[in-house]
């Protein structure tokens, strides 16, 4: 059985000296303003799981708990109640000595004013986790130089933190946290105080080196563009509660609340919003061994003047055009050679809609969306990505037959037992209700491309 890198079980933090009692009235159902003459309550019942190599982000305004849930994560506050594991271990049921090895050993924290030694050089910031944990001199400064060269520092390693830039600081800290070689990163508003391009980079900078390192990620941020960009899942709290987790794209279409809704109202939803969850029925799917005359039957069925071409597999082959088959047919063309052209736009599932625009304004036809085998899962028509920008449009519009699901079971047939001279034919749905034609131009009859 797999552990989970780190598992929270109804976790409660009140400060205060009856913060037993108030844990109690917490669980009755009183809320935290109503057991204030006890304590403050920072984390009320808060339980959530993450796995080894995920990014999980906790996203909350000043006060919503999130930096005290971090803090209980590696046993720098105790919880009140309830149960946190690292790998396994309960933190608050170890020895003080079991606690710093878990401390030196598993987790490394990111803090958000980088928390550097001012009288030690760029390279003796990077070690100092090593010498704590008793490495010696020359392997912990290769190690840190190593780290160093990760984020972007080789050259600096003799410079003072005075001399850097904010933004260099912060990847001193980073790269201490990285040379300390643990497989859990914890980051408390870790690129808060940088400014916004230098931000940017470092948000960036994180993403290569998850991708390269595979390390487990909780980071904290008040910054829902930021949460939903770096993480891997999201936790949204609010007045010490966790008040949803789930992906970007689930929270953006799907917030469970009020407040979740208004928060992610001003979200740039073209960084979060992908081809997987904007894309739609293909309206044409041809085979790849059908000739002029099947296709053309296929193309008037579905009331459309271009299709897709795929073969037995589901792979795209590219797209067909009514005009160019009907020359064909009259030719006494028997296959589709020839006819197929191989430059069908197409994206991935993953391509995020802030890319999909400037393919999209050149495509003759909605972008075809492909998997990592290549396999035509559906298309997305330019009227979905201006659908999908629209804070207004509900989830429902924004996402329409947006589960990978409806692109597999569109294509069901083409992977099954169609002959080398069927086709397979799905109709799509416009905005208008009716069937997406799309044609050789790239608009559809139903107003859509």
């Amino acid at each position: 059985m797999n552990v989970s890198a780190i598992r929270a079980e109804h976790v409660y933090k009140v400060f205060g000296r009856r913060s037993q009692e108030a844990v109690k009235r917490l669980r009755a159902g009183k809320t935290r303003e109503e057991v204030k003459p006890l304590g403050t309550a920072a984390v009320i019942d808060a339980s959530f799981e993450v796995a080894k190599g995920e990014t999980f982000v906790v996203m909350g305004l000043s006060g919503s708990g999130k930096s005290t849930l971090i803090r209980m994560l590696n046993g720098l506050l105790p919880p009140s109640s309830g149960r946190i594991e690292v790998d396994g271990a309960d933190i608050a049921g170890v020895s003080a000595g079991e606690l710093r090895q878990i401390r030196r050993k598993k987790i490394s924290m990111v803090f958000q004013h980088f928390a550097l030694l001012p009288h030690r050089t760029v390279l003796d910031n990077a070690a100092y986790p090593l010498e704590i944990q008793g490495v010696g001199a020359a392997e912990r400064r290769e190690k840190a130089a190593e780290a160093l060269q990760l984020t972007g520092l080789a050259g600096w390693e003799d410079s003072l933190p005075s001399q850097l830039s904010g933004g260099m600081r912060q990847r001193v800290g980073l790269a201490r946290a990285l040379a300390a070689d643990t497989d859990i990163l914890l980051m408390d508003e870790a690129f808060s105080a940088l400014d916004p391009l230098i931000r940017r980079e470092m948000q960036d900078q994180l993403v290569e080196l998850q991708a390269t390192l595979g390390k487990t990620i909780v980071f904290i941020t008040h910054d829902l563009n930021e949460a939903m960009y770096l993480g891997d899942r999201i936790a949204v709290m609010r007045a010490g509660r966790i008040v949803q987790i789930g992906t970007a794209e689930e929270i953006l279409t799907h917030p469970a609340d009020e407040y979740v809704t208004q928060f992610v109202a001003d979200v740039d939803r073209s960084r979060v919003l992908t081809a997987g969850s904007l894309m739609r029925r293909p309206m044409v799917t041809i085979q790849a061994g059908a000739g002029p005359a099947v296709a053309l039957r296929e193309l008037r069925d579905g009331h459309a003047s271009a299709g897709y071409v795929i073969d037995r597999r589901r792979v795209l082959q590219g797209s067909v055009y009514d005009d160019e088959l009907l020359a064909a047919h009259r030719a006494g063309a028997t296959t589709l050679e020839g006819l197929v052209h191989p430059d069908t736009t197409a994206v991935r599932v993953e391509t995020p809609l802030s890319e999909m625009f400037a393919p999209a304004a050149e495509a003759r036809l909605p972008l075809a969306v492909l998997d990592d085998g290549g396999r035509l899962v559906g298309v997305v028509p330019r009227v979905a990505l201006l659908e999908a920008m629209a804070p207004s449009t509900s989830a429902d519009s924004a996402v329409s037959a947006a589960s990978p699901d409806d692109g597999e079971s569109v294509l069901a047939g083409a992977a099954g037992t169609p002959g080398a001279g069927e086709a397979t034919t799905t109709e799509g749905t416009s905005s208008a209700g009716g069937p997406i034609a799309v044609g050789r131009s790239g608009a559809s009859e139903g107003g859509e491309r």
